[in-house]
């Protein structure tokens, strides 16, 4: 018996190369773009093993728990780290991390997450990028959560490596990501007799075998599935229009959190400006036990409590991808509402959120 997900026409070389062109195209960069056929931490581990090693000195922004992820590999790579840490309810600022480049000259590369999902907070990279680029260090970025769901604009940035996935805002699988490529990453990569070869984790191998070579021939046989449920992100996005899928992810924060404060909730990260429009979390005692109550009444509200010691206080409203509408929005703070101890009627939550994101849409 055929079945359309599993009998299917090998990938072409010419397909391949036409997802890694869209990929480029949603980026808006010019930047060699390789997709990665794994989940995104394995662009990212590549893209610092393959930039970092001793001798090297690293800032790494610390804004939610990659940023702990990603100094320690750049630590088992042999680079000296500075560790730049904010608190996870607020956002790090350009002028900080200009001064953290002030006060170490010798830095020479920047790890920071775009959004961090986790803690709900996004970073401002553009003025980031700035500083980053006037002080000449090599740039990359985690911008995993951000992918459509706001602006990224890596090449105007300054972003040297910028590594996405499809499984948040574009609403994919989470086995493919991708990361684009500076000429000046590449560089440092074939400068580095430490950096990833003949593995797994090596960008150097994509570059030698795929495009160097002119994209004739694909070095091992592609995910396939995860490659076509790539394209069709894409086109997807395409179909809806960047500017509206990013237009509805802010829409979407802004009527969580105007509901979860008419449910009497603070949201975890208090300033507007620093909330990240993929995910909104929100302070609330307990958030473990309210997480359980209101998935066992409604189970497919995209809810969830906190990462580790964070699961006694924070839920998390994963408002992403398809998620990303009104109406999963009004599920959420309905569920939210009969699961904490109080039960405050939702009529108040619900009609804020419903003005908060007609406002937001015009």
């Amino acid at each position: 018996m055929t079945h359309p997900l599993l009998d299917l026409p090998p990938l072409t070389a010419e397909r391949f190369a036409s997802i890694e062109q869209g990929v480029a195209d949603l980026l808006s960069t010019r930047q060699d773009v390789v997709i990665t056929q794994g989940e995104a931490l394995l662009p990212l581990e590549g893209c610092i093993r393959s930039g970092a090693r001793p001798g090297s000195t690293a800032l790494n922004v610390v804004t939610g728990p990659y940023g702990t992820t990603f100094g320690n590999w750049l630590r088992d790579a042999g680079a000296r780290v500075v560790d730049l840490a904010v608190p996870f309810d607020t956002a790090v600022t350009a002028e900080q991390v200009a001064e953290a480049l002030s006060a170490h000259p010798e830095i020479d590369f920047v790890s920071l997450v775009h959004a961090e999902a986790a803690t709900g907070n996004t970073n401002p990279v553009a003025e980031i990028g700035e500083a980053v680029r006037a002080h000449g260090a090599l740039f990359m970025l985690d911008a995993v959560a951000s992918v459509g769901a706001e602006a990224l604009l890596p090449d105007a940035w300054g972003v040297d490596l910028c590594v996405i996935g499809a499984q948040k805002a574009m609403g994919g699988p989470a086995g493919v990501s991708a990361v684009s490529v500076s000429e000046r990453a590449w560089a440092r990569f074939a400068d580095n007799p430490a950096a990833p070869r003949r593995s797994y984790l090596s960008l150097l191998d994509w570059k030698e075998r795929w495009i160097d070579a002119g994209r004739t021939a694909l070095p091992h046989a592609p995910a396939q599935l995860e490659m076509l449920a790539l394209e069709a992100c894409m086109d997807r996005i395409a179909a809806e229009g960047l500017t509206a899928v990013t237009a509805r992810h802010a829409a979407a924060a802004a009527a969580t959190r105007a509901g979860a404060v008419a449910l009497g909730i603070a949201p975890y990260v208090g300033r507007d400006a620093e909330a990240a429009p993929v995910a909104t979390t929100l302070r609330v005692p307990e958030a473990s036990l309210v997480v359980a109550k209101a998935l066992a009444a409604a189970p497919a509200a995209p809810l969830a409590a906190g990462g580790g010691a964070l699961a006694r206080e924070m839920v998390r409203v994963n408002h992403y991808g398809q998620a990303a509408t009104l109406q999963s929005v009004l599920g959420s703070l309905t569920a939210l509402s009969a699961a904490l101890p109080s039960a405050p009627d939702p009529a108040p939550a619900l009609s804020a959120a419903e003005s908060a994101w007609t406002e937001a849409l015009h």
